[in-house]
């Protein structure tokens, strides 16, 4: 089975039927947690999934597939008061089973500056046979323009004609992410990004789990859409780094 296959099930076994045994089925005895809304281990998730209350439901709206990692964006009802828009990135081991996690929710946003929600546009990877070329891409792009804080390089790489934008406070189009950037460094966020941990890639779609500043210490997970060899669409996740997790293995 894919390893795509094995986190759809195995995630929809776990959130969508809200079935602790699904543990058994599909999580390695040492499943390593990086949330920081659980702890280490195959036991705290099954607590997890046993305690989710009667109208949690999770709302999926796309998977990408690299290798042995797959990541889901979607958005989850019942975590709280409010729905969450999550990215959830999980390693699959040699056995087919689950045996690492990272995440980042992010409330729901109704009211966003492009119209747009945090989720929409398209759902299924296209372009497959320029993975690599659109990981490298958005890798220099990371480098240059968000590690180097270069925005003379940005026409480089996003396009001029068609930006799509998901970010709650951004418009569409270059204008609408330099408008926002220049507010939030009015309220002392400037977009510092300092690590790209991991890039994972399918066709179009290219996500970066990044480690940087924005006002405070937070995790950065951007999804980039390339057409053409140029960036043409974004959603993200912005996490403040908790003090404290429940677990050892850090947040990246």
């Amino acid at each position: 089975m894919r390893s795509k296959d094995i986190v759809t099930k195995a995630a929809g076994e776990l959130f969508g039927q809200k079935d602790p045994s699904a543990v058994d089925r599909w999580v390695a005895a040492d499943y390593r947690q990086h949330s920081s809304l659980a702890a280490d281990g195959p036991e705290a998730l099954r607590r997890l999934v046993s305690e989710l209350p009667e109208g949690f439901r999770y709302e999926g709206a796309r998977v990408i597939a690299d290798g042995d990692l797959v990541a889901l964006h979607g958005t989850y009802y019942g975590f709280g008061p409010d729905p969450l828009v999550a990215f959830d990135l999980f390693r699959v081991d040699a056995d087919g089973k689950l045996a690492e996690h990272w995440d980042a929710l992010t409330p729901l946003v109704t009211d966003t500056a492009s119209g747009r929600t945090q989720t929409d546009g398209p759902t299924q990877p296209s372009d497959l046979d320029q993975t690599e070329a659109n990981r490298a891409l958005v890798l220099e792009f990371a480098e240059k323009a968000l590690k180097g804080a270069d925005y003379s390089a940005l026409t480089d790489y996003i396009s001029t004609e068609t930006y799509d934008q998901h970010n709650p406070e951004a418009a569409d189009g270059l204008d609408g992410f330099g408008t926002a950037a220049a507010k939030w460094a009015e309220q002392g966020k400037n977009l510092v990004y300092k690590d790209v941990h991991k890039a994972v890639a399918e066709g179009d779609f290219v996500l970066l789990h990044s480690e940087g500043e924005f006002g405070v210490p937070v995790a950065y997970w951007d999804l980039f859409r390339v057409a053409d060899g140029k960036i043409v669409e974004h959603w993200d996740a912005i996490t403040p780094v908790p003090a404290e997790l429940p677990h050892a293995n850090g947040l990246f």
